[in-house]
Formats: C-alpha cells, structure tokens, sequence
C-alpha cells in the first residue's frame, strides 16, 4: 500500500522555504531587503517597550548574521549597532545633564544646578535626577537606536550596485555618484590600512600631523585617478546621455514629485505621531503614488538600457511581506493595547511583553530561511565574493602604486 503524494501546494511550500545557494541569478533585489528593513523600522517606531525593541534588533541581527556576505558594503552593520549604542548614551547623558519633563519621585542624585535668565524658563542644567526620567530616556533611546540599527541591516544585506538598477531614470545620476562614492569608501579605507601598517613595519610613526600627511596625499591622490578612470570608463559606455522632452511634462513632472514628496512627509509625520494615526497612511500612499508618477515621467530624459533587471520572485515577495506584516502587526498593536506598546514609567512599573506583538516580530525572521544563502555559509571556507565584483584594471594599478609609495 503506497503513500499518497503530498498535495501540490505543500512541495511548493518546501521548494520555498529551502533555499539555495546565492548566485548572481538568484539574489534577491535589492528593494526587497529595503522594504523589509523599513518594517522593522516602522515597527521600532510604534513602541517604547523594551523587550519589543530588543526583539526587534534581535531579529535584525539574526537575519544579517545569517544572509550577508562577505563583501565591503556587508561589513558596515557593525558600525550601525555602534552607532546606536551611542544614541542610547548620549540619550541618557541629555537626560542626567539637561533635565526631562517627566516628573519623578525616585531621586538617585542632585548636581548643581546652573541659575539661567528668566527668559530661559523650561530649561534646567544640572538639578535633581529620577529614575523615572532616566527610564525614560532610555526608552526613547532604544528606541532610536532599534531604527538606526534596522537601517544598518538593510545596508549590510543590500548590494548599492543592484539598488542603483532598481533606481527610476529621474535618479539614476544621483544614484550613479552615491554608489560610486560608497564603492571607493572601502577601497580608501584599505589603502589608509596598508599605508599605516607599512610605516608600522618600517618603524616609522602612524600618528601626528606629519603622519596624517604623509599617509593622506597617496590616498587622495589614488582616489582622484580612481575617480578619473571611473569618469573616463562611464562617458566612453555613453552615462550622462539625455533626451529632449516637452517644457510642459517638465513642469508636470515637477509639480508631482514636488507635492508627493511633502505628501510622503506629511504622512509619515502623521504614522509616527499618536494623534495623526488616521489620516497618517492614506496620506502617505497618496504621496508616494503622486511622487512615482512624477520620477517616472522625469525618467524621460534619461537614456539607458538594463542588463539583467533584478526579477522579483516568489522568495523577494516574501522577504518583503515579511517586513509589512510585522509593521502592520505593531501599528494594530499600538491601536489595539497602547500600554503594553508604550509602558508608563510614572509610576515606574516593568514593562510586560505582549505576546501576540512578539510572535509577529518573529515573522521578520522568514528572510533567514527563505532568501538564498551566501556561499561561504555552506562552509566551504573559501571567502564569498558573490555581489563584490571583480577588481578593475585602474583598482590593481593603484594597488601597484601603493606598493612603489610604501617602498
């Protein structure tokens, strides 16, 4: 007696959540892991709970830990995570230093406190320090900290060259400087390394202005000609090419984008405030439709041609779900039981994890199963150089010149 076949829709369920090695055919677009980046943010935005906002960077860290590669751009979370570690410090330093609003019972100390003008009322240095405000500040320093944190995932997973294909033509010379300035960024930083660790052996000192100098010209001079051959390489492919379109789709093109740019501002002012939570979204889709529609008639002047477009496949879809049902999950959630979303801390109580928040912060972690492995996760220890490109001629000559500056 022979088992039944599995239905059709459960292999395709197991097709999908196994996922395959990354290659230069199936990686995912770049605009997937930004829209799932920018649900976490969302998400971040909505709470000051704690242990939802460490969920939440848990949950980031864990998909960036899982997929990123072994390429420049992938190193950069790291500096993300510094970065919010800052915020949270300075955040706190505000509060001790500067005061808070928040009134507080739980005096843990006194610092002097500066006398200011009769003009400068509401404004305190120095005085009586609670815990409440303490607590308070850290809340909302978590808080931004979870979405610094969030934009540094998208960073270390998204490749910037892929990004720039995903661009409308109306950007698409902004977004040729901004990936170019952020593909020599690591370059600059590599040659300043190799530089100080040649002085380092030779005996020679790798701090001072002497050294700042000795060490800096090389690199701007390596940059200009990388920037020269770059500038030569582009205008011989034929970058830079417009064509001729009508005065009046030029003034169309800037009225849309003009006020669906205040549009998306107005309307993402309205999702993050409490108050504005009714008229924040449809006022923000109707920006960013309004503002397509103009990039996409300003892309009329740009010539170009795709090679490979990024296709946007069932594990893209996914990934960026993913990103939309948590956001959409906590937006309900702030709407639903605004206490758990947002504990008080007068009086100071402990904040409780809702459960229900939590289980759909989890979904954020589908990324880590279905989007395709880079291949130095499979262990074969060889270092990945999938989406790094290759190096190009005018990168090893300087290289070479860098060796003749460090004999």
């Amino acid at each position: 007696m022979t088992a039944s076949p599995a239905p059709a829709s459960a292999r395709l369920l197991r097709r999908a959540l196994h996922a395959p090695e990354a290659d230069r055919g199936n990686a995912l677009p770049a605009g997937a892991w930004w829209l799932w980046a920018l649900g976490l943010a969302t998400a971040a935005s909505r709470t000051t709970n704690p242990l939802l906002l460490g969920l939440l960077v848990g949950v980031a860290g864990y998909v960036v830990a899982a997929r990123r590669t072994d390429a420049p751009w992938a190193r950069s979370y790291g500096a993300f995570v510094k970065l919010g570690l800052f915020v949270v410090a300075l955040r706190l330093l505000f509060s001790v230093f500067l005061g808070s609003s928040i009134p507080g019972s739980h005096t843990l100390f006194v610092l002097p406190e500066l006398p200011l003008p009769d003009w400068a009322q509401g404004v305190r240095i120095g005085g009586r320090v609670t815990a409440e405000q303490l607590v308070f500040s850290l809340y909302e320093g978590m808080k931004l900290a979870a979405l610094l944190i969030c934009v540094g995932a998208a960073n270390a997973l998204a490749n910037p060259a892929r990004l720039l294909k995903s661009l409308p033509g109306a950007l698409y010379e902004a977004g040729v400087a901004v990936v170019v300035a952020m593909t020599f960024a690591p370059n600059m930083v590599a040659d300043v390394v190799r530089l100080r660790t040649a002085r380092r052996l030779r005996g020679r000192p790798t701090g001072g202005v002497r050294a700042v100098a000795q060490i800096g010209l090389p690199v701007l001079e390596g940059a200009l000609e990388r920037s020269v051959a770059v500038a030569a390489s582009m205008d011989a492919r034929g970058y830079g090419r417009t064509a001729q379109v009508p005065a009046a789709v030029r003034h169309t093109t800037n009225v849309l984008t003009l006020g669906g740019l205040l549009g998306v501002c107005a309307g993402t002012y309205g999702l993050l405030a409490a108050q504005g939570a009714v008229y924040g979204l449809p006022l923000l889709l109707a920006g960013l439709v309004t503002a397509m529609a103009g990039l996409r008639l300003g892309g009329r002047r740009s010539v170009r041609t795709r090679y490979r477009p990024d296709r946007w496949g069932v594990r893209a879809w996914l990934v960026a779900c993913s990103g939309a049902v948590v956001a959409a999950a906590m937006i309900w959630a702030g709407a639903v039981d605004p206490d758990a979303m947002r504990p008080g801390v007068v009086p100071l109580t402990a904040p409780v994890l809702p459960l229900w928040p939590a289980a759909a912060v989890l979904v954020g972690l589908l990324p880590a199963l279905v989007a395709p492995v880079p291949p130095s996760s499979y262990g074969t220890g060889k270092p990945s150089s999938y989406g790094a490109g290759k190096p190009s001629a005018h990168g090893t000559g300087k290289q070479a010149r860098i060796g003749k500056e460090q004999a």
